[in-house]
């Protein structure tokens, strides 16, 4: 006789709780994510990136850029860690993950272990949020995806990255070639 035991669905409450074993665990509407700590040409790209978003962020003076481990949640059911992320300055002045709610951007460097879940579940989660720009990099095709909240499908961008802030500032510019050299 098979005995089929019921899923389990993870609460953040839940995921806080589990031990810091070095693993990544992230929840997306209930289902818990996990992904092993990342490569070191994950945390170059990672690196370069928030080296160019930063001081953009900081240049302008309305937006933080951050880096993960964050617990960046939208409910009891949601639990992510981008590993870049943009907010407004007045949600992250406290430095308090609960007060960071309205990302401007989102950065995923995908990783063999992290692509699908990054690809699907969380890309989904970040565009049911609204969340204006999503980057998804993609090392191994040496491209990004940007993706819009109503995007069906991405845009494949090969050349330069372009992100805006607001409207009352000049965009920032990042050169992909700059970025994945050597990787």
């Amino acid at each position: 006789m098979v005995m089929l035991l019921e899923p389990t669905y993870y609460t953040a409450e839940m995921v806080r709780a589990l031990p810091d074993d070095g693993q990544r665990y992230e929840l997306v509407w209930g289902e818990l994510l996990v992904s092993p700590s990342p490569r070191g040409r994950h945390q170059r790209v990672v690196g370069r990136l928030f080296l160019k978003i930063a001081p953009y962020c900081s240049a302008i003076g309305t937006c933080e850029a951050w880096l993960s481990p964050a617990d960046i949640s939208w409910g009891d059911d949601t639990l992510v860690q981008p590993d870049i992320f943009v907010v407004p300055t007045h949600e992250s002045e406290a430095g308090d993950w609960t007060a960071m709610q309205h990302l401007m951007l989102v950065v995923e460097v995908l990783s063999p272990s992290t692509a699908r879940h990054d690809r699907f579940a969380k890309r989904a989660l970040y565009q049911h949020q609204n969340i204006p720009v999503v980057w998804l990099v993609d090392i191994d095709r040496l491209q990004v995806e940007v993706w819009t909240p109503d995007d069906q499908r991405p845009t494949n961008v090969r050349d330069q990255l372009t992100w805006r802030a607001d409207a009352n500032h000049e965009p920032l510019v990042i050169d992909l070639a700059e970025l994945f050299e050597g990787v």
